[in-house]
């Protein structure tokens, strides 16, 4: 009981920022927050800070001893075909699970199905799971990789950049960012971790980490094979954002439909689990009572942030947007940059990374460095989404150099810099900004530039928080090795000083 309330003490801090935002504007004269949204949206947020305490303790007790396991376990058969095999469908399981994927499916299901683009982007997370285990068995180093990748990717952007009956550029790098959320982030980098405990080398500290910047591939080339073979004419139409009268139905309503899903989406992975422990793991059973648990809290804790999220916050996000393009274009601008910055804070799975990066770093990366990086990152990010909406230009213009700077960053700093940045951009981009900050760029969308421009113009907001983080976390790492050359500089001229001090003194 006292890890869960200090676990929700944790999420009332992460999320009264952003809470406190939407306060502050619904003050404002000439905004027109009613009673009922103000009510929806603030029972969506009390909603929403259990549901991060409950998951974030989930996670601790359940889906990270889950990952860790089964990567230790599944190494010590010393089957690569055994692993691949399972690692495949555990990626395609958690995938389909995750919640932020299932707030943009319903938020683009006029554009394509959207159980086929969760599956898609299932098969793709599953495929490049793959690959990065088999980066960890044969020993590549994870920059070669994700340049090899990027350049493929690269490649099919241009392509489909000039094909205006095929835009589904923003949408594609949208599926890669929000595909790592709450349940992928703290299972996949729990896998790394295993696997890189039993099949350790001398870069283990690296192969702990890579396994969801490659998971962020997968899903981005599937959505564009998706559209390229589907032949879709891409109708857009905006959801419904409109806040129901009738605040207790919706929520009870949206909950029943929630608790359904996340139930099959979380039963899938716990009977894969429970097979993984009858035919190899065998875990003792006051372990396997400690999962079970944790199962629960994860249920509880997603069934409750995800309605709160779908009923409280999507809707007014959308209408926060749509709302403030009265501002000044600019002060728009700040704004985008300042809930950029504070919605990193509410983001369950940042938490994670952030721990296990301290831990497995040995304290040499802080969570605190972690954090300042992720805020500059991603507010940098929304304030660049919300000019593009305003200057309605493609995505490509901030994608391509974008990833090339942080790809040539990758050269110049420690590998292990490079595997946590590209995890963490990818981990970023949760739930909160695919069921508020997404919604947000709508809003802003439909008020500048019309619907018709949102499929272009609003979507690849996301795609642009998976990617700052890259870059910021980098210069972190090129920071560090700057300062330690300095110091190494100035020590070994201690030394020859003293050295030369002592000739001095003798002769």
């Amino acid at each position: 009981m006292k890890e869960l309330r200090s676990k929700i003490a944790e999420a009332l801090l992460s999320a009264l920022p952003i809470t406190l935002i939407v306060y502050a504007v619904a003050l404002l004269p000439w905004f027109g927050f009613s009673q009922t949204e103000l009510v929806t949206f603030t029972v969506g947020a009390v909603l929403l800070i259990l549901g991060i305490g409950l998951f974030n303790l989930g996670a601790d007790l359940a889906m990270t001893p889950m990952g860790t396991h089964v990567g230790a376990g599944l190494s010590r058969q010393r089957k690569l075909w055994l692993l691949l095999s399972v690692c495949f469908v555990l990626g395609m399981l958690i995938t389909i699970a995750e919640p932020d994927l299932q707030v943009l499916a319903n938020q683009v299901s006029t554009v394509m199905n959207g159980t086929v683009l969760i599956y898609a982007v299932g098969i793709g997370v599953g495929a490049f799971l793959l690959v990065a285990i088999l980066r960890i068995v044969f020993r590549e180093r994870l920059g070669n990789i994700l340049m090899l990748f990027y350049m493929l990717l690269f490649a099919l952007a241009l392509l489909l950049a000039v094909n205006e009956n095929l835009n589904l550029l923003p949408l594609a790098f949208d599926s890669g960012g929000v595909t790592t959320g709450p349940i992928t982030v703290p299972f996949i980098m729990a896998l790394g971790v295993g696997i890189s405990s039993v099949l350790g080398n001398r870069r283990s500290q690296e192969n702990s980490f890579g396994l969801v910047a490659l998971c962020s591939i997968g899903p981005v080339l599937a959505v564009l094979l998706l559209g390229i073979f589907s032949g879709n004419d891409l109708i857009y139409t905006v959801p419904d954002y409109t806040v129901s009268e009738d605040i207790l139905g919706s929520f009870l309503r949206t909950a029943a439909h929630t608790a359904l899903e996340v139930a099959v989406a979380l039963g899938l992975i716990v009977v894969f689990f429970l097979l993984c422990q009858i035919f190899f793991l065998r875990l003792p059973k006051r372990q396997l009572l400690k999962i079970g648990v944790g199962v629960l809290f994860t249920y509880a804790g997603l069934v409750l942030f995800l309605t709160g999220v779908n009923v409280g916050f999507m809707p007014i996000g959308f209408k926060l947007g749509y709302e403030l393009t009265q501002l000044n274009h600019w002060l728009l601008v700040g704004l985008g940059l300042i809930m950029g910055i504070l919605v990193v804070l509410a983001e369950p799975a940042i938490h994670v990374l952030n721990s296990q990066v301290e831990d497995v770093t040995g304290g040499y990366v802080t969570k605190r460095s972690m954090m300042i990086g992720l805020c500059i990152g991603v507010g940098v990010a929304i304030a660049l989404s919300v000019l593009r909406i305003i200057f309605d230009f493609s995505l490509v213009y901030y994608i391509i150099p974008g990833y090339f700077i942080s790809l040539g960053l990758s050269l110049f700093v420690p590998p292990v810099y490079t595997a946590i940045a590209f995890d963490s951009g990818g981990v970023a981009s949760g739930p909160m900004t695919s069921g508020f900050i997404l919604p947000f760029a709508i809003g802003v969308c439909v008020g500048l530039q019309g619907a018709d421009a949102v499929l272009r113009d609003a979507f690849g907001v996301v795609a642009l928080v998976a990617m700052t983080p890259l870059i910021t976390i980098q210069l972190l790492g090129f920071k560090a090795i700057v300062s330690n050359r300095l110091k190494e500089r100035r020590a070994m001229k201690r030394i020859l000083d003293a050295d030369d001090q002592q000739i001095i003194n003798f002769m």
